[in-house]
C-alpha cells in the first residue's frame, strides 16, 4: 500500500521529477524490466501453488520487505513505496503504478488465471462458449476494477481503494460462481481448471481484504496521530 500525505496529485506532479528526462528508449526499457518483474512473480507464485502460505512466500522471493506488503512502513524516498525487486540499479527509475507490490501480485495472478482458462476457451469443444465468454469477461472486470483501486490507494484514498476492491470482490465471487455453475459439470476441461483456478481466486480474495484491513486502519487513525508523526 502506498500513504502519500496530500489527498490526491499536485497541478506540478510531473514537473517536479528532479533531473530525470526520459524519451521513449528509457521507457520502453523501464516498461521491459517491469514485465520481467511480473514475470518473476508468476515465476515463483507456480512454483509455490502447493503452500498454504504461498502469498507471503512469493512476497519474500520478490525481495519485498514488510512495510512493502503490508504498509506498515514508508520508503522515505517515495510516497508509494515501491516494491524492491533486488536490482539496488533501479532505485533511481521513477516510481509508477507498475511497481507497486499489489500491482504486480494482482496483475500476476491474474495473468496465470487468463492464460488457463483462454487455453480452454479457445475451443469450442471443451467449454461452451457463453460460458468461455462470462468468465473471461468477468476476469476483466474484476482486473480492472483491482487497478482502479490500487490506483486510488497510491493517492491515499483510502475510503475509494476500499469501495473499488468491493467491486472486484463482487466481480471475484461472480467468476466463482461461474465457475460452479452446474450445467458446466459435464465439460472435463472444466474439472482441471477449476481445481487450478478456484485457489488463485482466493490468493487474490485473500490480498484483497488484507489491503482493505489496512486501509481501515488509516481511516480510523486519529489525525492528532498523523500529525505527531509528522
Amino acid at each position: 500500500m502506498s500513504n502519500p500525505e496530500s489527498d490526491g496529485p499536485s497541478d506540478n506532479e510531473w514537473e517536479d521529477r528532479g533531473e530525470l528526462a526520459w524519451n521513449e528508449f528509457d521507457w520502453e526499457n523501464y516498461l521491459r524490466d517491469q514485465d520481467e518483474v511480473l514475470q518473476r512473480y508468476v515465476r515463483l507464485y507456480d512454483k509455490s501453488a502447493g503452500r498454504p502460505d504461498r502469498i507471503d512466500h512469493v512476497a519474500q522471493g520478490m525481495g519485498w520487505d514488510e512495510g512493502d506488503w503490508s504498509s506498515e512502513e514508508e520508503a522515505p524516498e517515495s510516497p508509494a513505496n515501491p516494491a524492491n525487486d533486488g536490482a539496488e540499479a533501479e532505485d533511481s527509475d521513477p516510481y509508477t503504478l507498475l511497481k507497486n507490490p499489489i500491482f504486480i501480485a494482482t496483475k500476476a495472478i491474474y495473468l496465470t488465471l487468463q492464460r488457463t482458462w483462454e487455453k480452454a476457451a479457445i475451443d469450442p469443444a471443451k467449454l461452451p462458449q457463453r460460458s468461455a465468454l462470462l468468465v473471461a469477461s468477468s476476469l476483466h472486470r474484476g482486473e480492472q476494477q483491482a487497478t482502479l483501486a490500487i490506483q486510488a490507494l497510491d493517492f491515499g484514498d483510502y475510503a475509494m481503494a476500499i469501495s473499488l476492491l468491493k467491486r472486484a470482490l463482487r466481480e471475484l465471487n461472480l467468476t466463482l460462481a461461474l465457475l460452479g455453475d452446474r450445467a458446466l459439470d459435464e465439460a472435463r476441461a472444466l474439472v482441471a481448471l477449476r481445481e487450478d483456478m478456484i485457489p488463485r481466486l482466493f490468493d487474490l480474495r485473500e490480498i484483497w481484504l488484507r489491503v482493505m484491513a489496512e486501509c481501515r486502519d488509516e481511516l480510523d487513525r486519529p489525525v492528532d496521530d498523523e500529525d505527531a508523526a509528522n
